[in-house]
C-alpha cells in the first residue's frame, strides 16, 4: 500500500547525484514508529516522485518504481551517551574538521564546507581535544528553512544531524564510504536557532563495514536524539 509520494530536492543531497543518506533516513522514517532502523539498498534519486510503501505490517519501503532505494523495521536505540561537550569545545573541535582538507563531497547537504549558511547544515565535526575520550563534535545551530510546526526543526533534518558526524569518526586516513543503514530515535523536537551540539564516536569495525554512534544536544546540554550507523567503504 502506497503511503506517501515524496521526493528529494537537489538542495538535500550528499554526493552530487543521490539524496544525503541522514536526510532520506528521517524523510522515511516520518511515517514509521519510532524508533526504526532504516537501511539504503541503492543512491536515491533526485528530484524524482518515489513512493513510500507499507509492507508486512511494520515494514516500510521508499520506492523508484520497481526499485527498492530503502527498507525501516522497528528497531531498539538505547545506549549511553557521553556528557555533552561545552559549546566552547564543539566549535574548538569544529576548526580540526577533516573535511575542511579533504572532502569526498564538498556539496554535502550536512557536511559541505561550500554550501552556504542557511543553505547547507554545516555540521564540521572534529576531534575533542578535552577530557581524553575520543569524540568527535561539532555546534549546529539549526535556521528557518528547517522548521516544520512552531519553529520546531522537521524529523529529516535531525536525521541528517546525525548522519555525517559518525562518517567522521570512523573515516580515519581518509578512506571513502557511504551510509549503509542508521537506526534512529528522536525524542523530542529542538527549535529553531537552538544552540545545539552533536556528538559521534566509533564503535569499531573491520574490513569494509564500520559503525558509528552520535548523539544530537539541545541548548540544556540533554540529549534528544541518538543514532547508531553502519559504513560501509567503497572499494577501491
Amino acid at each position: 500500500m502506497t503511503v506517501a509520494t515524496v521526493s528529494i530536492a537537489r538542495r538535500f543531497r550528499g554526493p552530487p547525484a543521490s539524496g544525503n543518506g541522514g536526510y532520506v533516513v528521517g524523510l522515511l522514517a516520518r511515517y514509521a514508529p519510532e524508533p526504526v532502523e532504516v537501511r539504503l539498498h541503492v543512491p536515491p534519486p533526485l528530484e524524482v516522485p518515489l513512493e513510500v510503501v507499507a509492507v508486512d505490517g511494520d515494514r516500510l519501503e521508499l520506492r523508484d518504481g520497481g526499485t527498492l532505494l530503502a527498507s525501516s523495521t522497528p528497531a531498539t536505540v538505547d545506549f549511553e551517551v557521553p556528557e555533552c561537550p561545552s559549546e566552547q569545545a564543539a566549535v574548538a573541535a569544529s576548526a580540526g574538521y577533516a573535511g575542511f582538507g579533504t572532502n569526498p563531497y564538498p556539496d554535502c547537504f550536512v557536511c559541505g564546507p561550500a554550501r552556504a549558511p542557511g543553505d547547507g547544515l554545516r555540521i564540521f565535526a572534529g576531534p575533542v581535544v578535552e577530557g581524553g575520550a575520543a569524540l568527535y563534535a561539532a555546534p549546529w545551530r539549526p535556521e528557518a528553512s528547517l522548521a516544520g510546526t512552531r519553529d520546531s526543526v522537521r524529523p529529516e533534518f535531525m536525521a541528517a544531524a546525525l548522519d555525517c558526524p559518525g562518517y567522521f569518526a570512523v573515516a580515519t586516513g581518509g578512506r571513502r564510504m557511504l551510509l549503509g543503514s542508521l537506526a534512529l530515535r528522536i525524542d523530542r523536537a529542538v527549535a529553531v536557532g537552538e544552540p545545539c551540539v552533536v556528538v559521534a564516536w566509533s564503535l569499531g569495525g573491520a574490513g569494509r563495514k564500520w559503525r558509528a554512534a552520535t548523539a544530537l544536544y539541545a541548548s540544556d546540554g540533554s540529549c534528544v536524539a541518538r543514532g547508531l550507523a553502519t559504513w560501509i567503504a567503497l572499494r577501491d
